[in-house]
């Protein structure tokens, strides 16, 4: 509950150090127009006028059901990588017998191309969901399991024999010592299949999937209107942004204090 309220207490200050990040946006968005007037609204549309067709489109209750639907495939799938990743890749870590079992298969996860394993769903299960959802789960999967597994293996020896040699509390041990390091691997793997996640989420539906906005951009293509294809694309960026720096972050920042 105290690192709760610290959290939200150390919230604004988190916000006011964000000006950076905020001038960098500004500077992207003087480049895009830049590019308009270079190439036109055909090829690129304006930031006025893709923001403006974004605003349109958050009007209609439709768009705003295929980005629920959208995210609740991407927070499924992410979830259910996140939970299974992190148990196996701590598991294998701490056991050498489980890390040489799962090598090959993670290897395999990592090798193969995200479409591929599409195609594979598309077979297995159709158009819909799962297809989507299986997807997100075995791209995310195994980058998960890797940050997990190197956060258990790079504990030093030496640091767990002077834990033991001052009789710490096995509390202190889990709190202080294993968790701040082993999080220090495992917090970065989680955003980076967090952006995994929702990028194939989108790709699977674009190929798979008759709702979400995955869907809306395959219309959007078909139809060859840019300026709903760019808004469809700052929906997917901003939903990204707004789970990794106003949810994860914060709570990376109380974690690794210690830092």
């Amino acid at each position: 509950m105290n690192f709760l309220i610290k959290i939200i207490k150390d919230f604004p200050s988190y916000l006011w150090s964000g000006w950076g990040a905020i001038a960098s946006i500004l500077l992207f968005l003087a480049f895009w127009d830049l590019g308009n007037q270079i190439y036109g609204n055909l090829i690129l549309p304006s930031p006025k006028e893709t923001f403006l067709t974004l605003f349109e489109m958050l009007k209609d209750e439709k768009m705003i059901n295929e980005i629920l639907i959208t995210t609740k495939r991407a927070v499924i799938g992410f979830s259910i990588s996140l939970i299974f990743g992190t148990f196996l890749g701590l598991l294998s870590g701490l056991f050498v017998t489980t890390s040489m079992m799962s090598r090959p298969i993670v290897t395999i996860l990592m090798g193969m191309p995200p479409i591929a394993w599409i195609v594979l769903a598309m077979i297995w299960f159709g158009m819909g969901d799962m297809t989507v959802i299986f997807t997100v789960i075995v791209a995310s999967f195994p980058i998960v399991f890797i940050g997990a597994l190197q956060g258990t293996r790079t504990l030093e020896g030496d640091l767990k024999e002077m834990a033991d040699s001052f009789h710490l509390s096995f509390k202190m041990k889990l709190f202080d010592l294993y968790f701040p390091h082993i999080f220090s691997y495992i917090f970065p793997a989680w955003i980076g299949a967090l952006g995994m996640a929702w990028k194939i989420v989108v790709m699977a539906e674009l190929l798979s999937a008759n709702d979400g906005i995955g869907s809306a951009l395959a219309i959007a293509r078909s139809q060859l209107d840019t300026p709903v294809a760019l808004a469809l694309v700052v929906i997917m960026i901003a939903i990204l942004l707004l789970i990794e720096y106003i949810i994860l972050e914060p709570i990376k920042r109380e974690v690794e204090s210690w830092r």
